[in-house]
């Protein structure tokens, strides 16, 4: 996603309800299943491309590459490459990454209590 503005530190740079913010930009970012389940996987420590793709069951090498070229954008997670043949490449999550953890902790924690509800209301709409 192509950034449309800078960050001027406005407060209409961070109301979400503002088509032109740029907090609403960044919350499209960060609030797709692939990047909440990266930031999930890397909040344990730092992981390779490819135990990542293990780690995150259903991601192709295209998604995962795109979101975490995306969450590196926009400084969720640092991206480390040793000068190795082939090269090894690791993702931790930065600060302000491990601090959007806690919400998508909070997030799975919230899916987990509330499963039983959902499914029963899925299945009462769905007849």
């Amino acid at each position: 996603m192509v950034t449309k503005q800078l960050l001027k530190g406005l407060p209409e740079d961070a109301d979400l309800r503002r088509a032109d913010s740029l907090a609403r930009e960044i919350f499209s970012d960060v609030a797709n299943k692939w990047a909440l389940l990266i930031i999930e996987a890397l909040g344990d420590g730092t992981l390779r491309f490819s135990a990542l793709r293990d780690e995150v069951e259903g991601i192709s090498h295209k998604m995962l590459t795109q979101n975490l070229r995306m969450l590196e954008r926009n400084g969720l997670v640092e991206r480390k490459v040793h000068p190795t043949v082939p090269p090894r490449v690791e993702y931790t999550l930065t600060d302000a990454g491990r601090g959007l953890r806690a919400t998508v902790d909070a997030m799975c924690e919230w899916t987990h209590r509330h499963l039983g509800h959902i499914e029963a209301s899925r299945r009462h709409f769905d007849a």
